[in-house]
C-alpha cells in the first residue's frame, strides 16, 4: 500500500499548496477527500486522474470542492477514454450533492460523472483489494468521519477532520500510518462542540492507539513544526 499526499492543508491554503487529498495505491488506486487543488495536482501527474474510487469524509469545502471542476471536466473535456469513478459519501450525500448541483444548473451533475453511493458507518466497503471502514467522529455539528483503510496486511488510518475522540483512537486502533489532522495551537481556541485537534491532542490520540507511525496534516503553516513527529507536505509519498 502506497500513500501520496496530493494535498495537506488546512481549511485556508498553505502558500502554493492544495487542500486535503490522499491517494492510496494497491491493486486499485482511492482518494480520499478531493479539497480545491487537488484536481490540478493530480493532473501534474496525468493527463486526467485515473483514480478508481474517491471517498469523502465531511462535506467542508476543503475535503471536496475539486469535485465540481472534476464534473466540469468529465462532461466537457469529450474524452472518450475518461474513467468514471465511484464515489463515496457519507450518509445523505447523494441528496446533498444533488442539491448543489441545482443550484449549479444541473441536477444530476455528479451521477453523470461518478458511480455514487453512499458508505455506512462501521460497514467496510472495498476498492479492489482494500477495505475501507467509516467511523463516525466530532466535527463541530457537521456529520463527519475518519477512514479505515486495511489492505494485505498493512493498515492506513486517516482522521478527517476530528475534535478529541476516543472513537477516532479507536478507527486507528495498531494502525502502520495513522495520517491524523492538528490544526490548531491549543484546543482551547476551537470551537464548541469541537471540532479540530492540536498537536498535542494529536500525538495523545496516536500514543491511545497504538498505531506504530504518526504523519500530522492538516497544519497551517503559520504554527510550529511537530518535533519528533513527520508533517505531511504535498507531494510526500510513503510506503505503508
Amino acid at each position: 500500500m502506497r500513500l501520496t499526499v496530493i494535498g495537506s492543508s488546512p481549511a485556508w491554503p498553505n502558500p502554493g499548496g492544495a487542500h486535503s487529498g490522499y491517494l492510496v495505491e494497491d491493486s486499485k488506486r482511492l482518494l480520499l477527500d478531493c479539497g480545491p487543488g487537488v484536481l490540478p495536482r493530480l493532473r501534474e501527474l496525468e493527463d486526467w486522474p485515473k483514480v478508481d474510487a474517491i471517498a469523502i469524509t465531511h462535506f467542508h469545502l476543503d475535503h471536496w470542492g475539486d469535485l465540481v471542476p472534476w464534473v466540469w471536466g468529465s462532461m466537457y473535456r469529450n474524452d472518450e477514454y475518461a474513467s468514471q469513478p465511484a464515489l463515496l459519501v457519507p450518509p445523505n450525500g447523494r441528496a446533498h450533492l444533488e442539491d448543489i448541483g441545482a443550484r449549479l444548473g444541473f441536477p444530476d451533475m455528479f451521477e453523470r460523472t461518478f458511480h455514487m453511493s453512499e458508505y455506512r458507518p462501521g460497514i467496510p466497503f472495498t476498492v479492489g483489494d482494500l477495505e475501507v471502514t467509516a467511523t463516525r467522529v466530532p466535527h463541530y455539528t457537521l456529520e463527519t468521519y475518519a477512514f479505515r483503510v486495511e489492505g494485505h496486511g498493512r493498515v492506513l488510518a486517516y482522521s478527517g477532520d476530528s475534535g478529541p475522540s476516543d472513537h477516532l483512537a479507536e478507527a486507528a486502533r495498531d494502525a502502520d500510518l495513522f495520517v491524523c489532522e492538528a490544526t490548531l495551537l491549543h484546543g482551547d481556541l476551537d470551537g464548541e462542540p469541537r471540532g479540530h485537534l492540536s498537536l498535542d491532542e494529536a500525538v495523545a490520540i496516536f500514543e491511545a492507539s497504538g498505531a506504530k507511525r504518526l504523519l500530522v496534516t492538516h497544519r497551517p503553516c503559520e504554527l510550529p513544526k511537530p518535533e519528533g513527529y513527520e508533517l505531511a507536505h504535498d507531494g510526500l509519498v510513503l510506503d505503508v
